[in-house]
């Protein structure tokens, strides 16, 4: 157990990170992820307060569908915090804002709504067999589409279903009020989905090549930079950050976040510099090694014209690792 974000998470159960994020892979697994924040936002104004305050475009969904977001700096657009939103299938008047779990208090002081974290408790079900597995359990399951979002009732207690997750793989993520989650839990461990934490969750993210705030998102990041310009609505009349997030648009990036493969299990980490031909031009916000492609991989920061197939050396530690810009996602579902 560590501390993460002010909880206490798991880094991995007894079967170990590596089995963990081998059976996510292959069948089912789920984490605990409670510590991501829930501000609920609701009101004959919600909606107009989230629209000019996040990035994303609310017109785009709706009641019972779920959306991929950010909150920017309103001095540098850079991305204090990315979010999923979903608008609850209840009543289209009320929000569920998730924000990572050390930001929960900037984006509520941002967008307003009550902090209801303390109440509910999370549970993530990722993989191929993620939904055959988990609907034994809770039926509704397995009718959630990817980014909807429904209500159900398990054992005569409400709970709010997303086809949302943070793997690259399909599955859900199910809201339930925090007393309940210690039953639901073992009810999907009956089932055969296995318990999986903190370390797989990041693996499994990185071979999917999905940001992780802190690293590729962050102070002094913007979304452009991370290769997220999709998650902004350029046409909306106002969000938090437009002005700087347009300056940037039309000025041109100076790096751009860029997918690396390298030569056996050891991996680049956090911070290292990367070159290129003897000249240090970049830095790896993410690296690990590929359970499933057995070799290293790692995200960082280059220059925006590096090609893919560029050869990189990467200084971990005082040695050299070799390696080359590569495609992402690494690992495709």
């Amino acid at each position: 157990m560590v501390e993460f974000g002010g909880w206490e998470m798991p880094i991995a159960y007894p079967s170990g990170t590596i089995e963990e994020h081998l059976a996510c892979r292959t069948r089912a697994v789920m984490f605990d992820v409670s510590h991501l924040g829930t501000v609920r936002v609701g009101g004959s104004d919600a909606f107009d307060r989230l629209q000019s305050a996040l990035t994303n475009d609310l017109d785009k969904i709706g009641p019972g569908r779920a959306q991929y977001t950010h909150l920017l700096d309103p001095d540098d657009a850079s991305v204090v915090d990315d979010i999923i939103v979903w608008w609850r299938p209840d009543d289209p008047e009320v929000f569920d804002v998730m924000p990572n779990a050390s930001n929960t208090d900037g984006v509520r002081a941002a967008i307003g709504g009550d902090d209801i974290t303390e109440q509910r408790a999370v549970i993530a079900i990722q993989g191929p067999d993620a939904r055959a597995l988990a609907s034994t359990v809770v039926p509704e399951v397995g009718s959630v589409g990817r980014f909807q979002v429904t209500s159900a009732s398990w054992n005569n207690v409400e709970c709010t279903i997303a086809g949302t997750g943070y793997t690259g793989e399909d599955g859900v993520e199910i809201a339930i009020p925090a007393g309940n989650a210690a039953q639901l839990w073992n009810a999907f461990a009956g089932a055969g989905i296995v318990p999986a934490g903190l370390g797989a969750r990041d693996t499994l993210r990185l071979e999917a090549a999905l940001p992780l705030h802190g690293h590729e998102l962050g102070p002094g990041i913007t979304s452009l930079q991370a290769g997220l310009g999709w998650v902004v609505a350029w046409n909306k009349p106002a969000f938090i950050g437009r002005t700087a997030a347009i300056a940037e648009r039309d000025r041109g990036i100076t790096r751009r976040l860029v997918g690396i493969v390298t030569d056996g299990r050891r991996p680049a980490r956090a911070g290292c510099e990367v070159s290129v031909d003897g000249t240090v031009v970049g830095q790896v916000t993410s690296g690990n090694f590929s359970p499933v492609l057995e070799h290293g991989v790692a995200l960082g920061f280059m220059p925006p014209d590096t090609a893919e197939g560029t050869a990189v050396t990467v200084d971990v530690r005082g040695k050299d690792l070799h390696g080359r810009v590569a495609a992402t996602p690494f690992v495709g579902r």
